[in-house]
C-alpha cells in the first residue's frame, strides 16, 4: 500500500509528491500522458514561481527549460477602454514540457515512483484507505491511504466524485512565424470585450509569435481570434507569414470569492482541480503552493482526516487571499470581470 498516490505530473503534483517523499512517505505519481508531457500554457514564470522553485526544490530553474527570450520583464495589460498598464517584474520564459519534466526528475530523485501513460479513472474509499483504479497498458488497482488529485480541470476522479458541475473557459492559441513591432520580453494581456469573452494575449517563444484568445462559447473562437489578429495588425504592425501550430485547452472559470474545493474524503484536490488559478491563467505558482500545502497537511496528520483538511485550508488561506486580490484588481480594470471585485 502507498501512503499517497498523486495524480498529475504538473507543478502541483510534482511538488506534492516530492514533499511527501522527503518526509519518508511511500508515494506513487501517475501521469496520463507520456513523459515528458506536453502542456498548453503561456509558459511564463513570474517571480513568485521562481522563488517557490528555490524554496521547494532548492535549485534554480535550469536553462534547459527556458526558451528565447529567456528573460521576461513583466506583464502589460490593456484594459477594456484601451488603456495600457505596465507591471515590471523579473521572470522567465519557459516551455512547460521541459519545465514540468525537470520537476518530475526532481520528484523521482527524492524517491517518488513515477508512472506515465497511466490514468486514474475511479476510486473507492474504505475506512482506512482508498483503492484507485488505474488504466495503462491494462486496467488494475492500487491502494493508498490518501490521494492528491492534481490533474486539472479534466480530472476524471473529481468528475466521478462530485459530478461535472464546474464551468470552464476554453483557450485557443497559435504559434506563428512573422513580424511585429512589440517588445518580446513582456507578456501582453488584452481585456477588451471585442477581442475575447475573457482575455486575449501575446508573447514570443523561440522567435515564434504566440497569439491567443479565451472564450466561454467555443463556437466563437474563430470570430474572436480574427478580431484579435486584426487588432494586432492595426496597433502593433503584426505580419503573419506561417502558422506553425495551434492548440486548445480548458481552464476553470473562477467565480466571485474564488471558491476552493479542497477535496472529498481521502481525495484531496490541489492546483486547478481545486480552483487555485490566478488571472490570465497563471496557475503554476498556485499549483506548486497548493500542492505543497496538501502534502504537508498529510505528512503532519497522517492519522486524522479532519486535521488534514483543517491544516490544508489554514495553510492555503494566504494563497486564496492573494488570488482574491489579484482577481479583484482585474475586476477594477475591466467590466468583463466586474463581479470579481471584493
Amino acid at each position: 500500500m502507498y501512503d499517497v498516490i498523486v495524480v498529475g505530473a504538473g507543478p502541483a503534483g510534482n511538488t506534492a509528491a516530492k514533499a511527501l517523499a522527503e518526509k519518508g512517505l511511500c508515494v506513487l505519481l501517475v501521469e496520463r500522458h507520456k513523459l515528458p508531457r506536453y502542456k498548453s500554457c503561456s509558459g511564463v514564470l513570474i517571480q513568485k514561481t521562481i522563488d517557490l522553485v528555490r524554496r521547494y526544490y532548492g535549485k534554480d530553474v535550469p536553462l534547459s527549460a527556458t526558451c528565447t527570450p529567456i528573460e521576461n520583464k513583466g506583464m502589460i495589460f490593456t484594459d477594456d477602454k484601451g488603456r495600457e498598464f505596465r507591471f515590471e517584474q523579473g521572470g522567465l520564459n519557459i516551455w512547460r514540457s521541459s519545465f514540468d519534466n525537470w520537476l518530475t526528475e526532481q520528484a523521482a530523485a527524492a524517491g517518488v515512483q513515477v508512472r506515465d501513460n497511466t490514468s486514474a479513472i475511479s476510486c473507492e474509499e474504505r475506512p482506512d484507505s482508498i483503492t484507485v483504479t488505474l488504466h495503462g497498458k491494462s486496467t488494475y488497482t492500487e491502494q493508498a491511504r490518501y490521494i492528491i488529485d492534481c490533474e486539472g480541470v479534466t480530472s476524471l476522479l473529481k468528475r466521478k466524485l462530485l459530478g461535472n458541475s464546474q464551468n470552464f473557459i476554453t483557450t485557443f492559441q497559435t504559434f506563428n512565424r512573422g513580424k511585429i513591432r512589440i517588445d518580446p520580453h513582456y507578456f501582453y494581456a488584452y481585456l477588451q470585450p471585442e477581442l475575447s469573452e475573457y482575455d486575449a494575449w501575446f508573447n514570443v517563444k523561440d522567435e515564434m509569435l504566440v497569439l491567443g484568445v479565451s472564450v466561454k462559447d467555443t463556437n466563437k473562437i474563430g470570430y474572436f481570434y480574427g478580431q484579435f489578429i486584426s487588432y494586432m495588425e492595426t496597433h502593433h504592425g503584426l505580419q503573419l507569414e506561417q502558422q506553425i501550430g495551434a492548440e486548445k485547452w480548458l481552464m476553470p472559470h473562477i467565480r466571485p470569492g474564488c471558491p476552493i474545493s479542497y477535496g472529498h474524503g481521502r481525495v484531496l484536490f490541489a492546483g486547478e482541480v481545486a480552483g487555485f488559478l490566478n488571472p490570465m491563467g497563471e496557475g503554476i505558482s498556485a499549483g506548486m503552493e497548493s500542492g505543497y500545502c496538501a502534502a504537508q497537511a498529510i505528512a503532519n496528520h497522517p492519522d486524522s482526516l479532519n486535521m488534514i483538511y483543517a491544516d490544508y485550508q489554514k495553510n492555503t488561506q494566504r494563497l486564496k487571499s492573494y488570488m482574491e486580490r489579484q482577481w479583484s484588481f482585474v475586476g477594477r480594470m475591466a467590466d468583463t470581470f466586474w463581479e470579481m471585485i471584493l
